[in-house]
């Protein structure tokens, strides 16, 4: 855990010095999930705040500090969720952000080893974004939060409300769907 659990009970408590200590701990990696689970560097900052807005007005729910850090995982998830079901709403082109995302994301490149780096992951960001393209929200955010953020399954179980052998059996089917994905779009040439 990134902080200690009696800086959790204050907050939990109403102590707000408490709480900024918290959102400090756990910014950058708050915005690095969902970041990677929506896909919109413009509208992570925003989901973000809403994330520690919930964690504000629902602290005092929370039932241990032991399990802080998969209750904020799931607040996180769950938020961008409702950002992604916003988005379906007003019929936005998914591929066309990622297009931005792309173009912005080459421009700030910046010099020496670094851009060598950054060109590789790139890359494979765009590789896997393509390949994301083809299968469910569910099944980008499930895999994002095991293969990217390297949850276990511990901390699935606990997010997703549902016990290991489901989970595994999620993780498999997902990874299917993305192996199938990912056939197709080399058989048809795309990747």
């Amino acid at each position: 855990m990134l902080v200690e659990t009696e800086l959790i009970e204050k907050a939990r408590g109403g102590d707000s010095s408490a709480f900024n200590q918290l959102v400090l701990a756990y910014r950058k990696r708050i915005l690095g999930t969902i970041s990677r689970l929506i896909g919109r560097p413009e509208d992570v900052e925003d989901v973000a705040q809403e994330v520690f807005v919930r964690l504000y007005y629902s602290l005092d729910q929370l039932r241990t500090a032991e399990v802080f850090e998969p209750w904020l995982y799931r607040l996180t998830v769950n938020a961008a969720y409702d950002y992604l079901r916003r988005s379906k709403r007003r019929r936005e082109s998914r591929m066309a952000d990622l297009s931005e995302q792309q173009v912005r994301m080459a421009d700030s490149v910046a010099g020496g080893k670094q851009e060598g780096e950054n060109q590789q992951k790139s890359r494979i960001r765009e590789f896997m974004d393509a390949l994301f393209r083809h299968v469910s929200e569910e099944d980008r955010l499930l895999l994002t939060l095991k293969e990217v953020e390297g949850l276990s399954l511990k901390e699935l179980e606990r997010i997703y409300r549902v016990n290991e052998n489901a989970l595994k059996v999620r993780l498999f089917r997902a990874r299917q769907r993305v192996l199938k994905a990912y056939n197709a779009a080399v058989a048809d040439g795309k990747l």
